[in-house]
């Protein structure tokens, strides 16, 4: 059976800017992999609700699993519930669970629960919240969109709280040789070998390191056996490969 299929939406202005630098993204892609979750497709929006509402639609019909990252803070320009709420056609409204939440950790921390903290109480309707152990403001998971932080320290615990619900499917294994010959001399037995094992997927990414050319390949796969054997079918090909 094939692994659950995902999505994920970095939203934020400050992305599209070059002011911010999206660490989420790899975050989860490397997570996603190791809980058997095949993420297929990724995009980048600004904090427009005419944008993201008719993506998150998309993005949720198409794949099991929508994950977002950014635009839940206290600020005029999070907007990111409302539009999933918009896109999903459910209300949305400070929530009593979430309210209690932040109430404590606002008393706790000496703050005052002001209107616009308030505003990271507001969860639309029938959806279930991802914990935060660091900043206490949740997430929230609206059928099988995942709404979390941009802010990497932030995002990761929410994913580390999120996917332990998920259904997961096989993990996505890796192994690379470092081959110090350029990629026009090794493309040809690499296309060979990829065709003789079609279950794997074999990557090249070049590097020019010292005045050396080369290509990490990397062999990728969900049975263990068969990425051994297609290494060490690399190994063979090209035997000064370094692993």
């Amino acid at each position: 059976m094939p692994n659950p299929t995902a999505a994920m939406l970095v939203i934020g202005d400050e992305i599209l800017s070059g002011r911010t630098r999206d660490a989420n993204m790899h975050h989860l892609a490397g997570a996603l992999a190791k809980a058997g979750i095949d993420l297929v497709e990724v995009r980048v929006l600004p904090d427009r609700p005419d944008r993201l509402v008719p993506a998150i639609r998309e993005m949720a019909a198409a794949h099991d699993h929508l994950f977002t990252s950014g635009g839940i803070g206290p600020t005029h320009d999070d907007i990111t519930a409302d539009c999933v709420a918009e896109a999903m056609g459910a209300p949305i409204d400070v929530r009593d669970d979430a309210r209690a939440i932040l109430q404590a950790h606002y008393d706790r921390s000496g703050q005052e629960l002001n209107a616009a903290r308030l505003r990271m109480a507001r969860v639309p309707d029938g959806a279930e919240l991802i914990d935060n152990p660091i900043s206490a403001a949740p997430g929230f998971s609206l059928r099988n969109v995942h709404v979390m932080a941009g802010v990497p320290t932030i995002f990761e615990a929410m994913v580390a709280s999120l996917l332990p619900r998920l259904t997961g499917g096989t993990p996505l294994l890796s192994q690379s040789l470092r081959i110090e010959r350029g990629e026009g001399d090794i493309a040809g037995p690499l296309a060979e070998l990829a065709a003789e094992y079609q279950d794997l997927s074999f990557g090249s990414y070049p590097f020019n390191r010292d005045g050396i050319y080369g290509a990490n390949v990397v062999v990728r796969g969900s049975d263990a056996a068969r990425v051994d054997a297609a290494l060490v079918r690399l190994s063979e090909l090209f035997p000064d490969a370094v692993a």
